[in-house]
């Protein structure tokens, strides 16, 4: 069981920054990234905007992306409440009605507010959904 999980479960609620280290995709070497996460009702959800996952004519795929297809389990790193490394894993959300639904949702405002469509978002942007090794974290 997690330590300190009444803090983790607030931080979970509220803290927007976290790092998450992924397996190189190529490399298969540890790599950080910092990135914000958010909650769509009950689910953990990590997303980007919609220039980052096409591929080709400008546009390429996060590393962060191709690292969570290529070995989805990672670590989420709580670092603004509470310091925590939580094991976890990530599924991209596929289904159009899954990705529309949580594009449309108050908690992506932010995206849908840099000025693109909501048909671009739900086509393009990359969103993971998190699943804790420990099922007791969260929610």
């Amino acid at each position: 069981m997690v330590e300190n999980l009444a803090a983790i479960r607030a931080a979970l609620r509220r803290d927007l920054t976290i790092d998450i280290v992924t397996t190189g995709a190529k490399s298969g070497q540890p790599r950080t990234t910092e990135i914000w996460f958010t909650r769509v009702d009950e689910r953990i959800i990590i997303c980007g905007t919609a220039g980052s996952v096409t591929g080709g004519r400008g546009r390429h795929v996060r590393d962060w992306v191709a690292n969570l297809k290529a070995t989805p389990a990672f670590v989420f790193c709580l670092k603004e409440s509470v310091v925590a490394e939580l094991e976890a894993t990530g599924h991209v959300v596929s289904d159009p009605d899954d990705r529309r639904a949580i594009m449309t949702h108050p908690a992506t405002q932010w995206y849908r507010e840099q000025g693109e469509s909501i048909e671009l978002l739900v086509e393009r942007s990359p969103i993971i959904e998190v699943h804790f090794e420990d099922s007791g974290v969260w929610p």
